[in-house]
């Protein structure tokens, strides 16, 4: 066999190439809307995601269910980027927090609560959109944290619930690589169209972002 002979077979014709990278965009473009169709099938009618039971997005935390009532079942960040954190306060007990956001009626809850110890309390998955800000698009866009106790008490932001807060903003932010800042970690009484006042006048902010970005970091909060 000739040395051209040889060539020849290691060298496929330019129809073989065009042929060939034909079959290859329509795999790869297979590939890809399969991948696609895979993120949208349960959007259809009576689909289910599936999730585990019990799941959390924070280590640590425990799980209550919130009523289904009070979020809508959503695959973020892919199907609505996460670029927020809005900090809110329950004006109330942590218990009556979790009744609330369990009551079908109540047509609100957090992903999480935080409480004067320190335990984090998650309600709804990150990935579905709790209806916690008053706000469609700031909805879709953050994740919502209560903190138990009253926006008129200096006394209710004990130093666990600010640590714990703070670790579980910064495990957020990484997440999802939201930067540490007051633009994108916000209050309640921030979000375009809020009627509410929270966290309010005594939540400490200058403290609160400096834990944020120490727990962001990695250094220990003391």
């Amino acid at each position: 066999m000739g040395a051209s002979e040889r060539d020849g077979e290691r060298r496929p014709g330019r129809r073989a190439l065009l042929i060939g990278g034909a079959a290859a965009g329509v795999a790869g473009g297979a590939v890809l809307e399969r991948d696609r169709l895979s993120r949208l099938w349960w959007r259809l009618p009576g689909a289910q995601k599936p999730r585990a039971a019990g799941a959390v997005d924070f280590r640590g935390a425990r799980w209550l269910a919130a009523s289904p009532a009070n979020y809508r079942r959503a695959d973020r960040p892919y199907d609505y980027a996460i670029d927020r954190v809005v900090v809110h306060v329950t004006q109330g007990s942590r218990s009556s927090a979790v009744r609330a956001f369990q009551d079908p009626g109540h047509q609100a809850a957090a992903h999480y609560i935080v409480g004067a110890d320190g335990q984090v309390t998650q309600m709804i998955r990150e990935l579905d959109v709790a209806f916690h800000a008053g706000n469609r698009a700031f909805n879709e866009r953050s994740v919502g944290i209560e903190h138990e106790g009253f926006v008129e008490r200096a006394s209710s932001f004990t130093d666990a619930m600010y640590a714990a807060s703070a670790r579980l903003t910064a495990r957020i932010c990484e997440r999802y690589g939201i930067p540490v800042d007051r633009r994108h970690i916000v209050g309640h009484a921030e979000v375009p169209g809020a009627d509410h006042t929270d966290p309010g006048p005594h939540w400490d902010w200058d403290r609160y972002m400096g834990l944020v970005r120490r727990a962001a970091s990695g250094t220990p909060q003391g």
